[in-house]
């Protein structure tokens, strides 16, 4: 990653199973100048059970009732879905990102030379695919929605076993092990990414607690960035200015479509809104040194005052305060020095107005 906030565009499945409509979410999030765009890569049978219900956002959203392995088994790319994929972000200058639900689509998402691994909220107590991300050696962003800070901490746990160990984990205690290690916290400081988050589509600005950003920071010595279900932008922005070094959030061709997640993304101005609000922001934030900008440097002297004399001064005559007025130019002697320049002897005549001589 680099220093500047890196802007993950998520197409997730809002492509409903087109790769026609992937290419072009692909189109724009390039246009808005996202650093990269992310897809979900899964086998729906591998993912979940014919028993497993939607979620109520997700019943509301696809306006449908029904289980998750219909919908998802829609919304599945296929292996040569991400062959194209990869090649269009190549030809458009922006990068591939998938996330993996399954063990089989993270070792092929792994070879893809992506910027980094992203293990999803849902799956941050799924140990066995952590495991075998944290195994690719590669950098990881982890989402922490629905999560407190014992989840996070479990899992970076095994995170740090799989980062360290390629043999079979013995239990629970060689996660808690290998997290405790400074070679386990090294290896979490060089390769994890915690994303702060609220799982609901969308999610009301009540619920987001931007603050819990800096505990995540604090509490586990990792880079914190925020993954945005919001509504709106202006979230995503007030992250940036806490310090988020990754921002994602969901964007769509068009809200109206039918799909679990469009109505919680972005149309194609809002994203590019977005994006431009977060460049100005980090541009913004810039040093913590509090001094002039160079630009305000030449306005001192037209916005601060000097001493004047107040009244017409002859050389001689001892300066006493009731001498000397402050006004505009600020290119003579400071009115911090009234006290100072008190029983000095005036070394000329002054008129009424006429800055006085250090």
């Amino acid at each position: 990653m680099t220093q500047s906030v890196f802007f993950i565009a998520e197409a997730g499945v809002n492509h409903n199973g087109s790769i026609e409509l992937a290419c072009q979410l692909v189109d724009i999030a390039a246009e808005a100048g996202a650093n990269a765009v992310k897809f979900q890569t899964f086998k729906a049978a591998k993912l979940t059970t014919a028993h497993a219900r939607k979620a109520e956002y997700q019943v509301a959203n696809t306006q449908e009732a029904g289980n998750q392995l219909d919908m998802l088994r829609r919304l599945e790319l296929s292996d040569s879905d991400h062959e194209v994929l990869l090649e269009h972000c190549r030809m458009r200058g922006i990068r591939f990102m998938s996330t993996a639900f399954d063990v089989d689509s993270l070792r092929m998402l792994g070879d893809l030379g992506m910027p980094a691994i992203k293990i999803p909220s849902g799956d941050i107590t799924c140990a066995p695919l952590l495991l075998q991300a944290a195994r690719l050696r590669q950098p990881l962003i982890m989402s922490s929605g629905m999560s407190t800070l014992a989840d996070i901490e479990q899992a970076l746990g095994v995170i740090a076993f799989g980062l360290l160990r390629d043999d079979e984990p013995g239990g629970h205690i060689d996660f808690e092990v290998a997290y405790a290690s400074p070679e386990g916290r090294e290896a979490l400081r060089r390769h994890v990414t915690l994303l702060h988050c609220v799982t609901q589509y969308p999610a009301p600005a009540s619920s987001v607690n931007l603050r819990a950003m800096d505990t995540m920071a604090a509490a586990f010595g990792l880079p914190v960035g925020y993954s945005d279900h919001t509504a709106g932008i202006e979230i995503s922005i007030a992250a940036v200015a806490r310090g988020a070094t990754v921002i994602e959030k969901h964007f769509t061709l068009d809200r109206s479509l039918p799909g679990p997640d469009h109505a919680a993304s972005l149309e194609p101005t809002e994203l590019g809104a977005l994006i431009n609000a977060i460049r100005n922001v980090e541009s913004a934030l810039g040093s913590s040194v509090k001094c002039p900008a160079p630009e305000e440097v030449a306005n001192r002297a037209v916005a601060r005052r000097s001493l004047v004399a107040a009244r017409p001064i002859r050389a001689g005559e001892p300066f006493t305060t009731d001498a000397f007025a402050w006004k505009r130019p600020g290119n003579g002697v400071s009115p911090m020095l009234l006290w100072d320049m008190s029983g000095r002897t005036a070394t000329r005549d002054y008129d009424s107005d006429e800055l006085i001589l250090p």
